[in-house]
């Protein structure tokens, strides 16, 4: 294994986000941590879900609404989130976004 991962621009793992489309690329894995980027059309939303797993959100480009248990904030450019493991949450974009998802594994 080795000592470090280094990504020079996250942002540049999805180029360009197709119109009315989300994607998504996971970079790293490894026993405790998985971390994907994902990549919002305007518009576009993931609905209420939860996840089994703590996560962390990390807004990098764009604007977007987040609604994490029963509070609504807003997702901007640097803002940050720790999510408890199943915690209902919601993401939908405002304008094109691109995040960073770290979902946390048990050890």
């Amino acid at each position: 294994m080795d000592a470090y991962a280094y990504t020079a621009d996250l942002t540049a793992l999805i180029p360009e986000i197709p119109p009315d489309s989300i994607l998504s690329r996971t970079f790293y894995e490894d026993e405790q941590v998985k971390a994907i980027v994902f990549a919002f059309a305007a518009g576009q939303e993931l609905s209420e879900h939860t996840a089994a797993h703590p996560a962390i959100i990390h807004i990098l480009r764009g604007q977007a609404d987040l609604t994490l248990g029963g509070d609504s904030k807003p997702g901007e450019p640097g803002a940050w989130i720790h999510m408890a493991a199943r915690l209902p949450h919601t993401v939908v974009a405002r304008t094109p976004v691109v995040m960073l998802l770290l979902m946390l594994k048990s050890g």
